[in-house]
Order: structure tokens, then C-alpha cells, then sequence
């Protein structure tokens, strides 16, 4: 009859069922009833099938920093934000309203690290995220033109809920990456959430986009529905280089 159980149970595709139903009849001397051993198998299931998920939207993710955490975020550090801004963005509430996030500093202050965190966040209330730098999506848009993927790779970005867009303004747009970048940006626009971290001022967008027109666009749809959060302070790399001379 056990045996019978478990290969029905395998059949089921229940393995937190099996596992907890041997653990049950391991021991002889438990008094668990139908209706709690039921429940502990029921609970131990959820609990697998949802980290199952969040690994494999992690996985999918492939954030900068896989193990970037809001809770980890550094606060004492010599830098200055709004850190009552970004603790409330750490509920992923902006994510629900389609709004997106700029984190903009000096390199090295950690907008990579808290966009990932953030990202994480949001994996972790079962939503996909895909982390992008700009150049990166910029030349897989380009090759998507050239094998006639260009269509579908635009819908499968749409649908993400997360894109996160790191490196912002490090190499100027070309015509075909400007006019991409827009249409990425417009079919997500007010149905899905955006992140970008940039070194550049929000005032240069127009230089590093290029053509007056699509920056009119592109900003339109970034900058008038997003949490900004202005990073300053010295590189967070330099402090931990110091650091560790000083422990040799």
C-alpha cells in the first residue's frame, strides 16, 4: 500500500508529499492524524514549488549581483540619497503603479548593487526581471533585425515586469539604437516598471540619445514617472581598496 502511494505520488509530481510521508511513517510512535499530516504535506509543497519559482526567475533574471538584497543594502556608508526613499521603494509598491526608479551617481556608489536588490526584490513576489546593460540590449536588438527576431524580442521585453537598465549614457546611441530604445520604452510604458542607473545627469539624456526628438520621447516616458534617487559621495570600490591596505 506504500509503495502504491508514493508511485501515485511521483505520478502526481508531489515529492515534498513523499518526502514528508516518509519522514511520517519513519517514526511509528507519532499520533499525526490524517487532517495534520495532510496539511504538513500540503505546507512542505508550497514551500518547495515557490522557491522552485523564485530560482528559476532569478535564474532568468541574471542580475549584476544574484545575491544583492534590500536588507544588505549599506546605509553607514560615506554616501548621500534619500535613504527614507529608497527604504519605501524596498516594498516594490512602484512596481503595482507601472512607475519606474533612476538611480544616478558617480561610479561605484552602488546603483548596480540596489537596482539588483531591488530586482531581487521583486523576483521574490513572483514577477519576472530581466537585467540588461544598454549597450547589451542595444546590440541584441540590432542582431534581432539582422535574423529577423526583432519583433519578437520586442514582445518578450514588454512582458517582463522588471527591466533593469544598467550603465545609462556610457557610449553615445547611433540612429538604429536610439530609435530601438524607444520602441522598447514605449511598449513598456505605463504597463511595466523600469529601472536605470546612470552616471549622467538627466539634463545630458539629449546628448547621449542623440536626436532631439526621440530624447523629447524617450525622456517623456522615463523621467515624468519615475522615483528619481541621486547618489553622491566617493566610490564604495576605493573605500574597500583602502580598507584593505590598511588590514595588510
Amino acid at each position: 500500500m506504500k509503495l502504491h502511494t508514493k508511485e501515485q505520488l511521483h505520478k502526481l509530481k508531489l515529492a515534498s508529499f513523499i518526502d514528508v510521508f516518509d519522514e511520517i511513517m519513519a517514526n511509528a510512535n507519532n499520533d499525526i492524524g490524517l487532517e495534520q499530516a495532510l496539511g504538513m504535506m500540503v505546507q512542505r509543497e508550497v514551500i518547495t514549488r515557490e522557491n522552485k519559482r523564485l530560482d528559476r526567475l532569478l535564474k532568468a533574471a541574471k542580475l549584476r549581483y544574484p545575491s544583492a538584497c534590500v536588507a544588505d543594502i549599506d546605509y553607514k556608508q560615506p554616501r548621500q540619497f534619500n535613504q527614507a526613499q529608497l527604504k519605501e521603494l524596498s516594498y516594490c509598491e512602484w512596481l503595482t503603479k507601472k512607475k519606474n526608479i533612476i538611480l544616478s551617481g558617480a561610479t561605484g556608489t552602488g546603483k548596480s548593487y540596489i537596482a539588483c536588490a531591488l530586482g531581487q526584490q521583486v523576483c521574490q513576489l513572483g514577477h519576472k526581471v530581466k537585467y540588461l546593460r544598454v549597450n547589451r540590449l542595444t546590440e541584441q536588438l540590432r542582431l534581432s533585425h539582422a535574423d529577423g527576431s526583432y519583433t519578437k524580442t520586442l514582445e518578450q521585453l514588454a512582458k517582463i515586469s522588471l527591466l533593469i537598465l544598467d550603465d545609462w549614457g556610457i557610449d553615445q546611441l547611433d540612429r538604429q539604437g536610439r530609435r530601438d530604445l524607444l520602441e522598447v520604452l514605449e511598449d513598456r510604458y505605463a504597463k511595466t516598471s523600469t529601472i536605470i542607473t546612470t552616471q549622467l545627469p538627466i539634463e545630458k539624456w539629449h546628448h547621449f540619445i542623440g536626436d532631439d526628438t526621440i530624447a523629447d520621447a524617450v525622456c517623456d516616458r522615463i523621467i515624468n514617472n519615475a522615483y528619481i534617487i541621486n547618489i553622491q559621495g566617493d566610490s564604495m570600490r576605493k573605500s574597500e581598496n583602502l580598507t584593505m591596505v590598511d588590514t595588510q
